[in-house]
């Protein structure tokens, strides 16, 4: 069992390349590229997923309000009871 995790079984016909960890980036273009393209990406999908999640927090909000106003007494209902 003196395999690593990474050799535990043998696959036919697959090639692995890999890269000694010294050699790699952990963080290569991270500010020049990776910041602009969040940003881009957020741009582009906030309008997107944004009016609806609005709308449903606006359904969701009146929902309730109009279920605790169900729930409360009609105080005119009682006027005439002694």
């Amino acid at each position: 069992m003196g395999r690593h995790f990474g050799d535990l079984a043998k696959i036919r016909h697959v090639i692995t390349y890999s890269i000694s960890p010294f050699e790699q980036r952990a963080f290569p273009n991270y500010f020049s590229k990776g910041i602009p393209n969040v940003w881009r990406r957020f741009t582009t999908s906030v309008f997107k997923v944004a009016p609806p999640m609005v709308l449903m927090y606006l359904t969701y909000t009146w929902g309730n309000r109009v279920h605790e106003q169900s729930k409360r007494k009609n105080l005119a209902d009682y006027e005439n009871d002694q």
